[in-house]
């Protein structure tokens, strides 16, 4: 058969991002400190990209005349003369930001879990051997301090990735140290052996006798809360089992966790807020919370980019291409920076619209039922860019920081009677804090509680929501006092 050639013509739509709404879509998924960290990488790397000045106002003084006091100065005229000015205020080198001295400033040396282990392993009067397979095991502590690796496993690593070749015995014998370091409970396998560490370090008495039973013997009763089992099991009266009871409760199932939480570590878990609220009576006051200062095409970018439009005809000039990609790139980002930013105010100013009454009450009941849809059918974006702006923000209200997901729930019920999931979760966590512990309610008790309150929901939906707040079924919050 001869083969021909043929020419076909199709159509086909096709949708492709340009440069700078690419870069508009990963910045509306940055939140404010990496949005800081972004704006800061690309002035380093676009020479064209600048910093516009003149948006900073001057302070002045009544006169008119401008402001040049230094913070020094005002801080001295806080004192009458000299002479009341402390020692401190004179002789410190760095305590305004017109000094240019600089004093060394401590840095925060709070010991690790690891280094407290270590030294107290180098305080002993043990083998070589015995405390480096101990600091070795210390290294696979997790936060707890808790051993949950099985030896063999922690001696073939030592064998396959350091070479050395430990001998069981010895490794046992630094396990056996490790396990008798402070705090009592260092090296545990578990909850159980945990708290039997601690147990067999108390003096021996009767109360402390029973307080080991109950977790040598009747543990799986203990961790599903079967106390009157465990008491009618150990034929012990009710004050006898309550002391030994309080005994076990008293123990620190995480002993490694107190531990090495240095005001370092501390810094390093917060969260900053994208957005800030401030109220004032009825009215809500929205700020951006970053640091990015007014960007515009640096003067020589834009002088050389409009001579070559000028001479466009005549012969290139030198390094064109570099030019005019470096200044298209500013371009584009200022224009994506200034996207996003106004995106994201729309955003966040439709979800304090949606969510006025509780922003001006703090009360999470009346939180409306709120999902994507309805805050893109006011700004008139697309879900995804919705999603995206909320996505991993958190905005500080008067009350505290807040996720911006926690004010999207779905809606229970139909028309006026809907109430939002946050609504429902807020009412079963108030109905369970006002339970009586020792007969705590069930699902079906919470259900019927509810519906007298006019939500229409049922059993399934309260034990999934219950679920979602990490509040444990009824027999696991039932407590004997």
């Amino acid at each position: 058969m001869q083969e021909s050639l043929r020419l076909t013509q199709e159509q086909k739509l096709v949708q492709r991002l340009s440069p700078m709404q690419v870069r508009y879509v990963r910045m509306l998924e940055m939140n404010s400190l990496e949005m800081d960290e972004a704006v800061r990488r690309e002035l380093d790397d676009n020479q064209a990209l600048a910093i516009d000045d003149s948006v900073t106002e001057r302070q002045q003084t009544e006169d008119g005349r401008d402001f040049t006091e230094s913070s020094e100065e005002l801080q001295r005229k806080d004192y009458a003369d000299d002479d009341d000015i402390p020692y401190y205020r004179l002789n410190t080198n760095n305590y305004s930001s017109d000094s240019s001295g600089y004093d060394y400033i401590q840095p925060d040396n709070s010991e690790t879990l690891y280094d407290n282990l270590c030294r107290q392993i180098d305080e002993r009067d043990i083998s070589e051997d015995v405390a480096q397979t101990a600091k070795y095991i210390i290294g696979n502590l997790d936060s707890n301090g808790w051993l949950q690796r099985d030896l063999m496993l922690i001696i073939d690593d030592l064998a396959f990735q350091h070479g050395i070749e430990v001998p069981e015995d010895i490794a046992r014998q630094a396990l056996k140290e490790v396990r008798s370091l402070e705090p009592v409970g260092i090296g545990a396998k578990d909850l159980r052996d945990c708290l039997m560490l601690q147990l067999n370090a108390l003096p021996a008495t009767p109360n402390n006798y029973l307080a080991r039973l109950i977790i040598a013997d009747h543990f799986d009763e203990f961790s599903l809360k079967h106390f009157d089992r465990i008491r009618s099991l150990l034929k012990l009266d009710a004050d006898t089992f309550q002391k030994a009871l309080d005994t076990v409760l008293n123990l620190n199932p995480k002993p490694g966790a107190s531990i090495g939480n240095s005001q370092t570590d501390n810094r390093s878990q917060q969260i900053i807020a994208d957005f800030i609220i401030d109220i004032d009576d009825d009215d809500i006051r929205i700020t951006l919370n970053n640091n990015i200062p007014d960007l515009h095409i640096e003067e020589s970018f834009e002088n050389a980019v409009a001579r070559m439009e000028a001479n466009a005809r005549k012969r290139q000039e030198q390094g064109r291409e570099f030019i005019l990609s470096r200044y298209n790139d500013a371009r584009d980002f200022i224009d994506a920076l200034k996207l996003r930013q106004e995106t994201l105010f729309a955003v966040i100013s439709a979800i304090v619209k949606i969510q006025k009454e509780y922003f001006l009450t703090e009360d999470e009941h009346n939180l409306r039922p709120m999902a994507l849809k309805d805050v893109a059918a006011i700004t008139g974006y697309d879900i995804s860019v919705i999603s995206r702006s909320t996505a991993n923000k958190y905005i500080s209200t008067p009350w505290g920081i807040l996720p911006l997901r926690f004010f999207f729930s779905e809606g229970v019920g139909e028309g006026d009677d809907e109430a939002s999931a946050r609504e429902i979760q807020a009412a079963i966590k108030q109905i369970i804090e006002n339970e009586d512990k020792r007969r705590p309610l069930s699902d079906d008790l919470i259900c019927r509680k509810l519906n007298e309150k006019g939500y229409d929901i049922r059993r399934r939906t309260v034990a999934k929501y219950r679920d979602r707040l990490g509040i444990p079924v009824a027999r696991l919050r039932r407590s004997s006092q």
